[in-house]
């Protein structure tokens, strides 16, 4: 994943904490199951990109092997 991906997807994190956050402390329900939403999904991209980088990661290692 690119680095805007990463920065991205870190935005999307904290504004769910930051919905969440404001969701409790007003008491709306929606807001704050909004903003766990939001995290959730924040994490899934996460884990996401880190099975992408560590695919890429084994495919560059292979084809270094073969060239050498």
């Amino acid at each position: 994943m690119s680095l805007g991906d990463k920065i991205g997807n870190k935005a999307d994190e904290f504004g769910g904490k930051a919905k969440a956050a404001a969701g409790a402390v007003t008491g709306d329900d929606d807001l704050r199951a909004e903003g766990k939403a939001d995290q959730a999904k924040s994490a899934i991209k996460g884990a996401i990109e880190n099975v992408e980088d560590a695919v890429g990661d084994a495919v560059a290692k292979v084809r270094k092997a073969l060239q050498d």
